[in-house]
């Protein structure tokens, strides 16, 4: 692999315009393609072959008039202080509102909540369903500002009007002030780590021209796949943060061949065939977590997991080949001008810059306190992170709805009023279905069904049912007493479930519960049932991938180990965070609940591919220096000498990456953002820079040690570049300095 690379890096360098340009016309065709197609919309979630979505798709069967999953709207109305809703004139107001509604575009129904009876028992508030002919994806704007208009007329009348529902939900739009500020700290890190503005720029314009044809794609491609903000934006949060590390992994190696005495072009070829080599495998790992998302059997899942990782192909692909030709086009101005200055000096070239001596880096001095207490590190580091861990234990899933979002929205403050009107259990109802079609009698089947669920506890209320032309198949509401998202409600829906088994046995009617609480829970469920296959494939990826690149046993059991640690420790966090509301007000998180169903399967799919980038990029190093005969003590003191500060930044770039989304007002992204930024920040300073080289001073020549059996066996990947100092001996400079004996 690295002199295939080697090569790559040679050519691009060498045709640098043509590299460059090429890059510049899929920039230019990506950004047509997304200015010219249509803007994607919110899809409903779903999951084939739960209960929830086999009651949906039979509701679309015997219902077709209604939309079982169509966009729905409740006008929500409050009188003011110490008036009734049933007022003359509030009544008015209401009917003027629900006037201007009817017959609208995409309008089905809309109910008058005094003959239906949709009063509080206080008669303060009151509130109207709205039922609409398409899903909210499909809602055009005059529809959406139809119903703002109604909310404002009778606002103007001088009722407390708030509009809840699906009916104005919006995408998440990038771009806000914290991603910028995310940015603007990697820039920093990179300026500093590199020590060159050119260096620096030349690693975020790779970066931005990566993530802007990955966002340009997914935008083109967002109605004929069906791909929503979210997949957008996680296109983008990972396009940037791996587009600027795998930049800087591969211009800081370009850096240090040219300090050993080579050539620009040369400097670029191995470059490229080392750190690239690392680049490919750390990308190949990311790649293949994200697209293994799809075996979950969730659609939105398993398209955020392609874009994601199409995101990740594309900064591969740069990293590769517009990298080294950007280097072509800086050249030695990539080195620092104090590097420069002192080849000057010393009247030599400056890729001849002679190696400094003096007090060693950060990053030497750190690694000769690990290997000269590696068990004190070992144990605190361990149990620090497991303390952390320790919520993870009682981390509860669900899915946000309007309860999680801000009270400055309407949706968030009309939930809040049916809530205080009606109960909590309001605004999560659920909905029963039974198929009569085999059962003897429709009538008695049905009210056996709804006598059964009105007897169970925590039921507030149970509706008339609703037939169907057929007369087969027959629907009715349940309210619980609890909020959708509670542990109560939960067990009402698996109560439900288990009384309909003996009904079912009965009658022959089938029962089944459905609505978004409902199919949030499944949902929810189905995740935690992946959650460890799904954990258990990807710690086995690990392995077999790590045990090929590092030829060793140990190194790989040590990282997969290490790995479940961080993401224990981040797990923790965002249990702490969204469950417990530790640091809540401080990220903007007004709401606490249940941790996000898709987040632990997706941070594990993520932070698998990022742990092993940094694991790569450390131990290349360690591994590079021992099989040319270092000691395991040289061989990590050497490893962080030229990696650890690489590795450090590329660590922040991410974490500033990560974090600059939770200001984002979306629950997805800013969970996302929290347990990203957390996972990395504990897999970078903690367990690679603390515990790996714990473990493997503790392990000494045992941490390289391979069966025979599997030397023989396994393909050798080369991802040192041994192959290339064979090819092309490096400058005399370059080989690997003795430690004294004791000084490490």
């Amino acid at each position: 692999m690295a002199t295939f690379l080697y090569r790559i890096g040679r050519w691009a360098f060498r045709r640098r315009r043509l590299v460059g340009g090429t890059w510049l016309v899929a920039l230019v065709l990506a950004g047509v393609a997304a200015a010219a197609a249509p803007a994607g919309e919110e899809e409903d979630l779903s999951m084939p072959g739960t209960e929830s979505q086999k009651a949906f798709d039979l509701l679309d069967e015997r219902f077709p008039e209604s939309n079982a999953q169509g966009a729905e709207a409740r006008l929500v109305f409050r009188a003011p202080d110490g008036q009734r809703v049933t007022a003359q004139e509030h009544k008015a107001a209401v009917a003027d509102a629900l006037d201007s509604l009817a017959g609208g575009g995409q309008v089905a129904s809309a109910t008058d909540p005094y003959e239906a009876g949709d009063i509080s028992e206080d008669g303060t508030i009151a509130y109207s369903t709205i039922t609409y002919t398409a899903d909210a994806v499909d809602l055009t704007g005059p529809t959406k500002s139809a119903l703002e208009d109604a909310a404002d007329q009778a606002g103007d009348a001088g009722l407390t009007v708030e509009i809840g529902g699906s009916a104005l939900d919006a995408e998440e739009e990038p771009g806000g002030t914290t991603e910028i500020i995310g940015v603007a700290v990697a820039a920093v890190v990179l300026v500093l780590a590199l020590g060159s503005l050119v260096a620096a720029g030349l690693s975020l314009l790779t970066a931005f021209a990566g993530v802007a044809i990955a966002f340009g794609l997914v935008s083109a491609l967002a109605v004929p796949l069906g791909l929503t903000s979210t997949v957008a934006i996680l296109a983008l949060m990972l396009g940037l943060a791996v587009g600027i590390d795998y930049a800087l992994f591969i211009t800081s190696r370009f850096r240090d061949e040219l300090a050993r005495g080579s050539e620009p072009e040369e400097a670029a070829g191995r470059a490229v065939g080392t750190a690239g080599s690392a680049v490919v495998f750390a990308g190949a790992t990311v790649f293949i977590a994200l697209v293994g998302l799809g075996v979950v059997g969730i659609p939105e899942l398993t398209k955020m997991g392609m874009g994601g990782a199409g995101a990740v192909a594309l900064a591969v692909l740069v990293a590769l080949t517009l990298v080294p030709a950007m280097l072509g086009f800086a050249g030695r101005r990539v080195l620092s001008r104090a590097a420069r200055k002192a080849a000057r000096r010393a009247g030599e070239r400056p890729h001849a810059v002679p190696a400094t001596v003096g007090r060693p880096g950060l990053g030497v001095r750190w690694a000769r306190f690990v290997l000269r207490r590696p068990v004190a590190v070992l144990l605190v580091a361990g149990l620090g992170l497991g303390a952390v861990a320790v919520p993870a234990l009682g981390l509860e899933l669900g899915l946000p709805g309007d309860e999680s979002k801000s009270v400055e929205t309407t949706q968030r403050r009309a939930y809040d009023l049916l809530s205080e009107g009606f109960g909590p259990g309001f605004n999560g109802p659920l909905t029963v279905v039974v198929d009569t079609s085999e059962a003897a009698d429709t009538e008695a089947a049905t009210e056996r069904v709804a006598e059964t669920v009105r007897d169970l506890d925590g039921v507030a209320s149970v509706g008339d049912p609703v037939l169907d032309k057929a007369g087969e198949t027959a629907l009715f509401t349940a309210v619980p007493e609890t909020a959708p998202n509670s542990g109560e409600t939960k067990d009402l829906v698996n109560s439900i479930r288990d009384e309909a088994a003996g009904v079912e046995a009965d009658t022959g009617a089938e029962v089944l519960v459905t609505g978004t609480t409902a199919m949030n829970i499944d949902i929810s469920a189905a995740m935690s049932d992946a959650l460890l296959p799904y954990l258990t494939v990807v710690i086995g990826l690990a392995v077999l991938l790590l045990t090929v690149v590092f030829r060793s046993v140990l190194v790989p059991l040590k990282a997969a180990l290490g790995f479940l640690l961080s993401v224990g420790a981040a797990f923790g966090v965002l249990v702490a965070v969204f469950q417990w509301g530790w640091g809540a007000d401080l990220l903007g998180i007004e709401q606490t609940g249940p941790v996000m169903s898709l987040m632990p399967i997706l941070i594990i799919g993520i932070v698998f591919g990022l742990a092993m980038d940094y694991e790569v990029f450390l131990l290349t190093r360690m591994r590079e220096t021992y099989v040319h005969g270092a000691s395991p003590g040289e061989a990590i003191v050497h490893g962080f000498r030229h990696s650890g500060r690489v590795v450090a930044a590329a660590a922040i770039i991410m974490i500033s990456v990560f974090a600059g989304f939770v200001g984002m007002s979306s629950p997805t992204i800013q969970t996302m953002g929290v347990g990203l930024a957390a996972a990395v920040a504990f897999d970078a300073f903690v367990v690679r820079m603390a515990i790996v080289p714990a473990v493997l001073a503790l392990l000494g020549h045992r941490a390289w040690w391979l069966p025979r059996i599997l030397n023989r066996v396994l393909p050798n990947v080369d991802i040192e570049g041994e192959a290339l100092s064979r090819r092309a001996p490096a400058p005399a400079s370059g080989s690997v300095p003795r430690l004294p004996a004791g000084r490490y």
